[in-house]
């Protein structure tokens, strides 16, 4: 194996990472008019994602890094053709960020309001638009023979895209509401379990249709194993709603999660961006960097990788108790992005 293919498979790793951690982040934000029904609830739900959420968006920008370091060409082409795409994440990702730090420096509902406003719309704007980058990576799109892209926005709301971005969206939200069942308890413990074990429904469906298409239209006989994997999850995860074991679920919802990254880039391979015209498409050896800078990248990521994963396995175990309405202090209106308030 080249090391263009090492690192095709470590940006493919990077991404179900940042996936599987950061798709609860969002599902939780999304719930947040849903299952918040005063300030303590709303309090509760951003609290159990609190001492996690950034050290979950690091997955994306060491898959970014990766990609520009590894393979410059398909950042420069997905980053200029996904452009706008890609902007609206980045925005919806920093209004986010201001909504966990700011929303309670100040203790007045109004100005709450509107923090919880900005934490819905960070949430939601991502999930879709992943799934529906991925779509139509997947799909293929129009580049010229300098890999330019030279389609429009209008050209990535395709119906295969758009079923891309209604996947994300529901197993993000019933990945999140599931891991409020698994961090919570009481009262709001229940209404994410019940809301959990309708949106694992609907997500199989979903996701389901998306990953046939996929494995169908787009993809090669191997994926299979993964499209068999993800729906398997799906229905693990349907059953662990209904019986209420919520570690079982969360483990089924992040397995499909999996299983759909290792579809999507398994029909990718050996092309790293598609275009409609093959003979235009990149692919993992023409986008590639230098063997000598991939080989310093290989270094440099065996030595630091088992640190970060340390870091961050501490910092789930020291969170790890569940959170309950009596956690928060009744005088302040405080939620803080790294402990309890």
């Amino acid at each position: 194996m080249e090391l263009s293919d090492v690192w095709f498979v470590l940006i493919a790793v990077l991404w179900t990472g940042y996936l599987v951690l950061e798709g609860f982040d969002f599902g939780v934000g999304m719930l947040v008019p849903v299952l918040g029904r005063d300030e303590t609830d709303r309090r509760v739900m951003i609290n159990t994602i609190g001492p996690v959420w950034d050290g979950n968006e690091v997955w994306l920008l060491t898959a970014g890094g990766a990609t520009f370091a590894a393979f410059p060409e398909w950042y420069a082409s997905m980053f200029s053709g996904f452009y706008l795409a890609l902007l609206l994440i980045l925005l919806a990702l920093i209004v986010r960020i201001v909504a966990f730090e700011w929303r309670g420096k100040i203790d007045d509902a109004a100005w709450r309001r509107r923090f919880d406003v900005a934490l819905i719309v960070g949430s939601w704007v991502p999930a879709v638009l992943w799934g529906v980058a991925f779509g139509n990576l997947v799909r293929g799109v129009a580049l010229d023979a300098d890999h330019q892209y030279v389609g429009s926005f209008g050209d990535l709301l395709n119906p295969f895209a758009l079923l891309g971005g209604a996947t994300t969206a529901l197993i993000f939200l019933t990945h999140g509401a599931v891991f409020l069942a698994l961090k919570t308890d009481g009262d709001i413990r229940h209404r994410a379990a019940r809301l959990a074990e309708r949106g694992a429904v609907a997500t199989l469906v979903v996701a389901g249709a998306f990953a046939v298409w996929t494995q169908v239209a787009y993809s090669v006989t191997w994926t299979w194993a993964a499209t068999t994997l993800a729906a398997a999850a799906l229905v693990g995860l349907v059953v662990a709603t209904r019986l209420r074991r919520e570690g079982w679920a969360f483990i089924a919802s992040a397995v499909a999660i999996v299983g759909a990254v290792v579809l999507i880039f398994g029909s990718l391979y050996p092309d790293v961006m598609p275009a409609l015209d093959p003979a235009n498409s990149l692919t993992v050896d023409n986008a590639s960097s230098t063997d000598y800078t991939l080989t310093i990248m290989t270094w440099v990521a065996a030595i630091l990788t088992p640190f970060v994963l340390a870091y961050q396995g501490w910092t789930y175990w020291v969170f790890r108790k569940r959170l309950t309405a009596e956690h928060i202090p009744p005088h302040a209106g405080l939620t803080f992005s790294g402990s309890v308030s």
